[in-house]
This record gives structure tokens, C-alpha cells and sequence, in this order.
């Protein structure tokens, strides 16, 4: 059987962290590598609805993807996952439930600066949150809490998208994954 893992993105909206998952899933299928993107969005319409946007919801909803996650792993599967995932103690629930299971666990930070979020604006929360159609925007005006030690960090600024899946990648076989 082939080792699965999670590879888990965090970052503020609109850091790269969907784009830099489907490069690195098309790339990790080319190989022949079974590939899930667990969407952050797609999960929050399927898995999550129903939640809102308070600490208790986001954490309940980070739980929900991290167990579907580590599910998929344990079976041999890469399971990316492009999740903002603000609240470090949310992060370390999902690492600490693959620790048990023995299953592998990548935590990259997609460190994109606020300032080129907002530009990049891809839903147009950043707008809307500047006219004070919206709050509680992760970064802005609700917390995001920075990963202390990830296995990586990528600054989306300064390279391509397929410089980050690459770095990814090359994580994902240092260690055995890819």
C-alpha cells in the first residue's frame, strides 16, 4: 500500500493556499499518487454547513476536515488540505489525531503578507470587509494565529505557484511521501 499524508496549508484568505494545493495535486497525479483537495470552501458548503464563524464553529470545522483528512491518509492517500485553520490549538487537535493514528502530517504556511491578500482578493472579502459589509475577516479583524514551527513556510509573494508546489513536493520526498 502507498503512504498517505495530509498536507496541511494555513494561511490568511487569499494567500495562494487552494492554487499552491491544485498545482501540487496535479503534479503528485501525474505520478500516479492517489490525491484528495479537501477545499476549505467546498467543505464549509458539504461537511460544515450550518456552522457560522465563531472560534467554537471554526474549530468544530477544522476537527471535521482533519479527521476526513487523517481518514483518507491512514488509506493511502495524499489528502491536501487548503484551510485558513486560524487558532493554533485547532492545528495541533488535527496534528495530534494523525500522531496517534501513526499517520503523516505536513503543516505548510502559506505566509502571504495581509497587504498582498487584500490586493489579490480572490472572493472579494477584503473589499467587503473595507466598505463594512463584513466582519470577523481572519487577519483583519478577527485573529490568525501564525504556526510556530511548520514544515514548511512559503512566502506566495516571492515565487511562482509552481515553485511553491515544488518546494512542497520536495518535502513530501524528503520524507518518503511523494
Amino acid at each position: 500500500m502507498t503512504t498517505g499524508a495530509t498536507v496541511w496549508l494555513t494561511g490568511l484568505p487569499s494567500a495562494g493556499k487552494t492554487t499552491i494545493a491544485h498545482e501540487l495535486a496535479a503534479r503528485l497525479s501525474e505520478q500516479g499518487r492517489p490525491t484528495e483537495v479537501l477545499d476549505g470552501d467546498e467543505i464549509r458548503e458539504f461537511l460544515s454547513a450550518g456552522l457560522g464563524f465563531s472560534r467554537e464553529d471554526r474549530h468544530t470545522n477544522v476537527q471535521r476536515i482533519g479527521f476526513v483528512a487523517e481518514l483518507l491518509a491512514r488509506n493511502g492517500v495524499l489528502a491536501l488540505v487548503p484551510v485558513i485553520a486560524p487558532y493554533a490549538d485547532s492545528r495541533e487537535a488535527v496534528r495530534a489525531r494523525h500522531e496517534a493514528n501513526g499517520t503523516a502530517y505536513v503543516e505548510v504556511h502559506v505566509a502571504t503578507p495581509v497587504e498582498v491578500c487584500s490586493v489579490r482578493d480572490v472572493k472579494g472579502l477584503y473589499a467587503k470587509q473595507a466598505a463594512g459589509e463584513l466582519s470577523g475577516l481572519t487577519g483583519v479583524d478577527d485573529p490568525y494565529e501564525e504556526p510556530e514551527k511548520p514544515d514548511l513556510r512559503i512566502e506566495s509573494q516571492d515565487q511562482t505557484v509552481q515553485e511553491s508546489a515544488a518546494a512542497v513536493h520536495a518535502v513530501l520526498s524528503e520524507r518518503g511521501l511523494a
